[in-house]
Formats: C-alpha cells, structure tokens, sequence
C-alpha cells in the first residue's frame, strides 16, 4: 500500500483503531469485525511483545482494502523494519525526523506525534502526512479549533480520550481523522469472541462522524 493509497483510505474513513494484543487468531478477527463496521485502518503499537511478527502475520491474511500500521515507531530503524514486516503505515508519539525520512523513502504514510505549535509545524515541514496530536485528552476538541487558525493546511489527529461519543466533536473542531483505542475494541467484547459488538460500534462511530459538519 502506497502512501497516497493509505492517505486516501484515512481520510475517508476518518479512523485509525489502535490495539494491544499479541494473539494473532483474534487480532485477524478483530481486523475483520471492523473492517465489517468500515474501519479500514488498524494500528499495532510496537509495545507489543513481537510486535513485528504480529503485523507480518496480519499483514498476509489482512483484506485488501485493510491498512494495518505500526504505532509507537520511535527511530527510523524501527519504522524500517516495520515496514519491512508489512505496515502499510507507522504512528508515533514523538517526531522523529530520521524516522520520517525512513517513511518517505519507503513511501508510506506517517503520523508524527507533537503537541505545541512549534512542534506541530515541525513535524509538518519534515514530512509528515498527518501530525499526531498527543496527548489530546489534555487538551480537547476546542485546541484543534485554535490550532486551524493559524496552521489550516496542516491535517491533525488526536490520539489519547477519543471515544466514540467525542470523535465528531474533534472532526467538527479541525480534526482530519481520529485513533481510537479500547472505546472502540471493546476488552470485554474481545475476550467474549463478540465480534457483532465490534462491528456495531464500528458502524456507529463512522456513522456518527459521517454527520460531522466538518
């Protein structure tokens, strides 16, 4: 997956789900569950143990329209080796300007994190397709309204509190996308095999987004 083609799929779905998990039989079920509510895009935190080896097995049994990303790339030798293993896009909390480059060599899209403006516009100059904001839980939906005042071009996605109640607040406030983690992949529902929840919380979080006045 090329990154135009990740980018494309992003933002028109407007969600990356972030998951924990190092069982690759429910991950792929997870996946699927999903990818059945219009979720396209699943991101597997590299503090997960064997992480890699986890994005390689999804990433050969994965649908074709899926995107399964890398989270928590911190240098451009993990980035690398992520893709290597499958990713079709890599997430960070930081900005790593090496780790970016690494990206763009391979052609993949990434998602800096940063918090202030400076760090924002960094991350942005340097190459990123869309800068991560992180902690969002500390500074809400009404920051990406201020941050679009003066930085419009720059496509922003909060990570940390997003919650299927709160998506389209963020949507509505600047927001190009949002990553959402266990309000969405419900634990319960997981442990229980119920993908149907899943999907239903899937189907209601894009449907709530599609009537965002964003």
């Amino acid at each position: 997956m090329t990154r135009d083609e990740a980018l494309k799929i992003i933002l028109e779905t407007k969600v990356i789900a972030v998951i924990r998990m190092a069982d690759t039989e429910k991950l792929f079920k997870v996946t699927e569950a999903i990818r059945l509510g219009g979720v396209k895009a699943i991101e597997i935190t590299m503090t997960v143990p064997n992480a890699l080896s986890i994005i390689n097995t999804i990433a050969q049994k994965k649908s074709p329209d899926v995107l399964i990303g890398a989270g928590t790339v911190l240098d451009a030798e993990t980035a690398v080796a992520a893709i290597h293993a499958g990713a079709d896009f890599l997430v960070s909390p930081i900005s790593n300007f090496d780790m970016i480059k690494a990206c763009r060599k391979y052609d993949k899209f990434v998602a800096p994190g940063a918090l202030t403006p400076t760090e924002i516009a960094a991350a942005w100059e340097n190459g990123a397709d869309v800068v991560k904001i992180f902690p969002a839980t500390s500074v809400g939906p009404k920051y990406f309204k201020d941050l679009r005042g003066p930085l419009p071009q720059i496509r922003l996605m909060p990570t940390g509190g997003v919650s299927i109640e709160n998506a389209k607040d963020f949507i509505e406030n600047g927001a190009c996308c949002v990553a959402i983690g266990t309000a969405l992949l419900d634990t319960k529902a997981i442990a229980q095999n119920d993908w149907n929840t899943l999907t239903q919380k899937a189907k209601a979080l894009l449907e709530s987004l599609a009537k965002t006045k964003a």
